[in-house]
């Protein structure tokens, strides 16, 4: 078994854990990575257990941080390892065990004693190109002039949805539907239901209302005149303009993300819940 550790690189308490976390699994025998980043706030470690994260090939990745840093593993890593979240952020809704429960974890992880939770994600083209992360939360495509709002179509499946005057629009997968698109009045999604929500964010027409569409959609975005340039962010991790003009479709990743969890709980990360200890 070979295990990748990333870290957030701004809190010490993190790195010192993270630290801890390959001593103990190279000294149970086990291989270990760490990744560039990670090891640039740690010091010196074997040459061969330092590996950038989009080389990582691991069978589980120990991820010591909050949601963003976990969003970072998931943007950069080619392969759908299974991540052990410990939370160092501040909301941790991607997280499963607290710092101090960490070895508690691994030993559990370590005999067998878990299960793997699937999470689908959203895979954007710009005009026919994939060349930006999948996301996990949502893609939301937004106005590049912030106090102007953009003019747009949406259409699921070719066919027309709506017509919207806003600050942008929300696409989110269930995972995702806690997040901006809850702010935007989306739905609370159970994480077992296999659709999309779309959210316009401000939009201007009180008709224009979040909507729930099957998984297996294909959603295309077109800009209205007046155009104006757009930002596209994936996660709120990953940023970009685009120009007004391009072609923005989004469907269902062939990848997902997976967490390894101890416990069968439905809602152990929603908004408002207490955390859950083993």
């Amino acid at each position: 078994m070979k295990f990748g550790i990333v870290a957030r690189r701004d809190r010490a308490a993190a790195l010192k854990l993270a630290y801890r976390v390959y001593d103990f699994l190279k000294v149970s025998g086990y291989d270990v990575v760490v990744d560039t980043e990670t090891q640039s706030h740690l010091g010196e470690f074997n040459e061969g257990d330092v590996l950038p994260l989009e080389e990582f090939d691991v069978d589980f990745i120990v991820v010591i941080g909050g949601d963003g840093t976990i969003l970072r593993v998931e943007h950069r890593t080619r392969k759908d390892s299974p991540i052990l979240g410990v939370n160092m952020g501040t909301l941790g809704f991607l997280t499963e065990v607290e710092p101090h429960e960490t070895f508690f974890a691994l030993s559990r992880l370590l005999e067998g004693e878990y299960h793997i939770d699937e999470r689908m994600k959203l895979r954007t083209y710009l005009n026919g190109e994939n060349n930006v992360p999948d996301s996990l939360n949502e893609t939301a495509i937004l106005t590049g002039i912030p106090g102007k709002i953009v003019h747009m179509k949406y259409y699921v499946d070719g066919g027309l949805a709506d017509e919207i005057r806003s600050d942008g629009l929300i696409v989110a997968t269930p995972t995702g539907s806690t997040g901006y698109a809850l702010s935007a009045g989306g739905p609370f999604v159970d994480p077992r239901l296999d659709l999309f929500v779309i959210a316009p964010l401000n939009p201007i027409a009180l008709s224009s209302r979040p909507m729930v569409v099957p998984a297996s959609s294909e959603i295309e975005v077109v800009t209205q005149p007046p155009r104006r340039e757009l930002i596209l962010t994936i996660d709120g991790q990953f940023y970009m303009r685009v120009a007004p003009e391009t072609e923005i479709k989004i469907k269902r990743s062939p990848r997902k993300a997976r967490f390894v969890r101890f416990s069968n709980e439905i809602y152990p990360k929603y908004p408002f819940r207490l955390k859950k200890r083993f």
